[in-house]
């Protein structure tokens, strides 16, 4: 077996006189593919720096190999404003001067994350800064990469790019990620840092829910018999897991029945909007009827909606996605009435009680604590959708412990900020809920907390997320911003999305000027496909199949740790063609869709 790149020993480290861990030994070599979970304030990103060396030990050893480089990717990155994006960048190289001019290399990885090398890290978005501290991160090719939350703000085609970056990544990864989806594909070892210890498991996170009830499942029966005192400390977590396990089969099911409901309303690309009287009074939350939005940019205009239209009734659950500044924020405004359309209707039902989740946080006092936040200064209760409760028990529920009560928001983590502006949201009477993006920095458990808050509520959710999983668990259908104008509606969550959505070429694309029709080709016929398109459509099928093949076969070849080592000229012809494989699916199904819906249109004799 190789030696590690980078390890612990007996690692043990102490803040406030606790202990944030301690015993805690791991080693991370070249391909492994770790993901390290652990509920928020477990110290998971307090280890990653004592890993990237940031951070002195109390006791115990970091070991790393000579000559190897270490990559670290903060979760909440520092910006000089002053500096530009290649300037920023650079920072990640090595300063030898026997390297020469690497100029190159900084503008390839910001040409990957879609950055401009001149621009000024003043005023950066959430997933801009993401991209750049990614680009820092990878620009050095190093031997170990450590990533705290890398997918957070990003929009899901920058996941994806992501996510096909680290498949072709040499060295070894160790990630903390909320993204259940991203942890699906890439890890292949889980380390979970619970009250203190470490416990590793050499399976990838589907294992992780099973593994961790039998871990608690066996400390519950060692808890009976010891420590009384256990029992506070997991009822969360155990309850977590068998509770939602439990209730998981009913949910799913009554989801599966919402969403197929949805379907009936929505075709693809447009919803159906018939006469308001058609639906029974009370019923309609949102009506918007060919809505049109642009606003000014320094460089033009940019157009968020052209003639889009839906209907959302009480009890649907509906997901926004789309690229980050595609406007998918500026259409909740529209559609909830804050922000006026240009052109177009939009009509609100009677009686709404919206509650909001803005994702800047800008409604908490940073000054104020998580107990007055929700009981003010001398209150001890707190009004729940109309029911008081005691607000240590509603914090509990939350997950904050007695000592986080009355400590300043100041000091709470973005996860923990998160929750307590959830906490508040959730308390208000409300039957619309709109959330900007409330799952970035949240671990694990608030995530499944969360999720088992907003199946069981009674109301309607608009839901802006890049979480794909997250998405596939809670909504009836997807809302997708698609830029330039062009915004479709599918039935279903994320999934659903993905196998109905159209290629771009034939996604609606309104226009106030009627095109020409095309004229037909001469080997067509009324009624059917010409003969050339006929057999390209038959034989499509075959062609895409081989190419699956093809491209599983080369992600396990990608997938041998060992490949980099015993020839990179091998890994890197590999690497390229995953790539073309990619681009040519993406073709090949693009041109079986429309080859098909033009057979399908010529059959029912519109073309």
């Amino acid at each position: 077996m190789a030696p590690p790149l980078l390890a612990l020993k007996d690692a043990r480290l102490t803040f406030g006189g606790r202990p944030t861990f301690e015993g805690v030994s791991l080693a991370l070599g070249r391909g492994d593919r770790a993901c390290l979970v652990g509920r928020n304030g477990s110290g998971k990103s307090t280890l990653l720096r004592v890993l990237a060396g940031l951070i002195d030990l109390d006791a115990g050893e970091r070991f790393q190999q000579p000559g190897s480089r270490v990559a670290y990717m903060p979760q909440e990155p520092l910006f000089d404003p002053t500096l530009t994006a290649a300037e920023f960048v650079a920072q990640g190289l090595s300063h030898d001067p026997h390297d020469g001019d690497r100029s190159h290399l900084i503008e390839a990885v910001l040409d990957e994350a879609e950055v401009a090398p001149d621009r000024l890290l003043a005023n950066l978005s959430g997933g801009e800064g993401r991209r750049i501290s990614l680009a820092a991160a990878l620009v050095a090719e190093p031997d170990i990469l450590l990533l705290d939350e890398p997918t957070n703000h990003l929009d899901i085609p920058a996941i994806e790019w992501l996510e096909e970056r680290m498949l072709g990544f040499a060295g070894g990864i160790l990630m903390v990620s909320h993204d259940r989806a991203f942890l699906n594909r890439l890890s292949r070892q889980m380390l979970w840092l619970d009250r203190g210890t470490m416990r590793r498991l050499d399976k990838g996170f589907p294992a992780f829910d099973e593994w961790s009830a039998a871990v608690l499942a066996d400390e519950d029966a060692e808890r009976r018999r010891i420590d009384k005192r256990i029992a506070t400390e997991m009822v969360w977590l155990r309850e977590g897991i068998s509770g939602r396990r439990r209730r998981n089969e009913g949910r799913v099911t009554r989801l599966m029945q919402m969403r197929q409901e949805r379907a009936q309303r929505v075709s693809l690309g447009t919803a159906k909007i018939g006469p308001a009287s058609a639906e029974s009074g009370g019923r309609i939350v949102i009506e918007a009827v060919d809505i049109d939005k642009s606003y000014a940019t320094p460089s033009g205009s940019k157009t968020i909606a052209r003639k889009f239209s839906t209907r959302i009734l009480r009890g649907d659950r509906v997901g926004v996605i789309g690229r980050n500044g595609s406007g998918k924020t500026t259409l909740l405004g529209v559609l909830t009435g804050a922000i006026p359309p240009d052109a177009g209707t939009v009509r609100q039902g009677t009686n709404l009680m919206p509650a909001i989740f803005d994702q800047t946080r800008a409604s908490l006092d940073p000054e104020a604590t998580p107990w007055t936040t929700l009981a003010g200064e001398s209150g001890d209760t707190v009004t729940v959708q109309g029911r008081p409760r005691h607000v240590a028990s509603y914090l509990k529920d939350f997950l904050f412990e007695d000592r986080q009560f009355r400590a300043k928001i100041s000091g709470l983590s973005g996860g923990e900020r998160n929750r307590l502006l959830l906490a508040k949201i959730l308390a208000q009477p409300s039957n619309l809920l709109i959330l900007d993006e409330p799952t970035n920095d949240l671990d694990m458990e608030t995530l499944d907390l969360l999720e088992e808050i907003l199946a069981d509520y009674d109301g309607t959710l608009l839901l802006v997320s890049h979480d794909r999983d997250f998405l596939d668990r809670l909504v009836t259908s997807v809302i997708a911003v698609e830029g330039d104008g062009v915004i479709d509606e599918y039935a279903g969550g994320y999934s659903d999305y993905l196998r109905q959505r159209r290629p771009a070429a034939t996604r609606r694309t309104p226009s106030p000027v009627a095109a020409k029709p095309a004229a037909r080709p001469r080997d067509a016929s009324p009624g059917r496909l010409g003969f050339k398109e006929q057999r390209e459509l038959d034989l499509l099928p075959k062609r895409i199949a081989e190419l699956e093949l093809e491209k599983k076969a080369l992600a396990a070849r990608l997938a041998d740790p060992e490949l980099y080592a015993r020839s990179r000229t091998e890994f890197a012809a590999a690497t390229s063609r995953h790539e073309q494989l990619d681009a040519e699916l993406a073709e090949a199904e693009e041109r079986w869709l429309a080859l098909a819906e033009k057979a399908e249109a010529l059959a029912r004799g519109k073309v």
